[in-house]
């Protein structure tokens, strides 16, 4: 049954519906990452500054379930571990809180009507009662009376993102650069100072490595450092014996034994890498990170397991002697150095440059200009903003520089990831003025939406901040 989800006029009616009455609200759910995902345990867990019952967060989380199925179809149990409906549902709650404290509200025709407009829901062209509680049933796996009450929510959901976004405009002019960036096609002659290239032939001395210790003791300064015993539980009551267990005698390996499960322990990680045994997980990193010795957590859930982690020991930051971190020393030496040099060389150059152009140069030769720093000099193919250049990266920096400049003239000194530039425009292939005219009110809406989307990201993760909602 989950199949007619996924047939292709079906799936068109489902997206105008989804995108004009629920999906504004939805589209950034596991985008913004403002809560992070932890189940809480019969006691409730806290977020919007109150507790939240098991019943509240269940019913959230089914709710997401539910507008993942109607998204993706019989697709659904392919993709579903990549959703993070844990992450969702939390948001959820945290939005529905918002909306109920705006008084924002959707009477019972209005629910009817976005039921009756469900394409899945209907059987030649009409709702069908039969069809509709089948598919609650066999695909949705929920009651008419908790659908029905997800559905308003959604609909609360959709009119608060229009009550948060709906005053955010683009100006003609923003709607042209963006669609430029999309479009306009450009290419350049350039001169790279790259770092690398210095690099190879930078050999310091053990007095150079000192001093520039000396003078950067901080970049050199050790994170926290942690040493963790954790339980890895594969079920919900299995988590709940060993929790109870621990809160009476908080001795993890005596608690490991009792329940046949295995006390194990990190050894010493900096708060900025992965968890041994765990894998990276910031949220895991902010809990323990307010732990004191001896201190445990409550249950931690993920995709695939549940975590009970103790503080065992705890290193405060520090900074190390020069002997223990030498090589660390000589290579950040090298980089901080060959980047200096990239820039004091490709400066010169672009020096160089503006007093052949003062002397009456047009057109500046970039081969002998590089030639005479020792620099690299090529040209570009065409390429847009937002695009890989072959050998030399992202384009964005060199796009935006390029788009500014007229024929012959020559750009200041670009910096970007992988080194230092001085571009010349080759061509411009400028935007089709007509095709732009045609398509400027269709690109402009999805613009706008997308501004949208990211300022309301925002405004849920301030709401998140606010709400303290990461669960204890």
């Amino acid at each position: 049954m989950l199949k007619k989800l996924r047939n292709k006029k079906l799936q068109k009616k489902i997206w105008i519906i989804l995108l004009i009455f629920i999906m504004p609200a939805f589209v950034l759910w596991g985008l913004s990452s403002a809560v992070r995902s932890r189940r809480q345990d019969a006691s409730g867990a806290k977020s919007t500054g109150r507790k939240v019952s098991e019943t509240e967060y269940n019913d959230a989380l089914d709710a997401v379930k539910n507008m993942a199925i109607i998204q993706f179809g019989d697709k659904f149990n392919e993709v579903y571990r990549a959703l993070n409906l844990d992450d969702q549902a939390w948001e959820r709650l945290i939005l529905l809180h918002e909306a109920k404290k705006l008084k924002v509200s959707v009477s019972d025709k209005e629910v009817i009507e976005l039921l009756e407009s469900y394409p899945f829901f209907q059987r030649d062209g009409e709702f069908d009662e039969r069809t509709y509680n089948e598919m609650l049933q066999y695909v949705f796996r929920t009651q008419p009376r908790v659908f029905e009450e997800q559905t308003r929510q959604n609909i609360m959901l959709s009119r608060l993102f229009e009550k948060v976004t709906g005053k955010l405009t683009l100006s003609d002019r923003e709607v042209r650069e963006e669609y430029q960036k999309a479009n306009e096609q450009i290419s350049v002659y350039y001169i790279a100072s790259l770092p690398a290239d210095f690099a190879k032939n930078i050999k310091p001395s053990e007095e150079e490595l000192k001093g520039f210790f000396e003078k950067n003791t901080l970049q050199f300064k050790q994170p926290v450092s942690f040493n963790l015993e954790y339980i890895v539980v594969d079920s919900e009551e299995k988590t709940k014996d060993a929790y109870g267990r621990l809160k009476k005698k908080a001795d993890f390996k005596a608690v490991a034994k009792e329940t046949g499960l295995q006390a194990k322990e990190t050894g010493f990680f900096a708060q900025t890498d992965p968890i041994p045994g765990i894998g990276w997980s910031p949220e895991i990193l902010g809990l323990v990170a307010t732990l004191k010795t001896g201190e445990f957590t409550q249950p931690i859930h993920t995709e695939d397991n549940y975590y009970i982690l103790k503080m065992k020991e705890k290193k405060e930051s520090f900074i190390p002697d020069f002997k223990e971190i030498a090589e660390k020393v000589k290579n950040a030496y090298i980089k901080a150095e060959s980047e200096r040099l990239a820039r004091e060389k490709v400066g010169k150059c672009l020096e160089n440059i503006r007093q052949m152009q003062a002397g009456g140069a047009k057109s500046a030769d970039f081969n002998k200009a590089a030639k005479a720093a020792g620099l690299k000099s090529d040209a570009t193919g065409p390429f847009k903003y937002r695009s890989y250049i072959e050998g030399i990266g992202s384009s964005d920096e060199l796009w935006t520089a390029a788009n500014k400049l007229e024929a012959d003239a020559v750009s200041g000194v670009i910096e970007t990831p992988s080194g230092f530039y001085i571009v010349r425009l080759k061509e411009k292939k400028a935007i089709d003025e007509k095709e732009f005219e045609n398509l400027k009110n269709s690109f402009g809406e999805e613009l706008l939406q997308r501004k949208k989307q990211e300022y309301f990201s925002k405004f849920l993760e301030e709401l998140s901040r606010k709400a303290g909602s990461r669960l204890p």
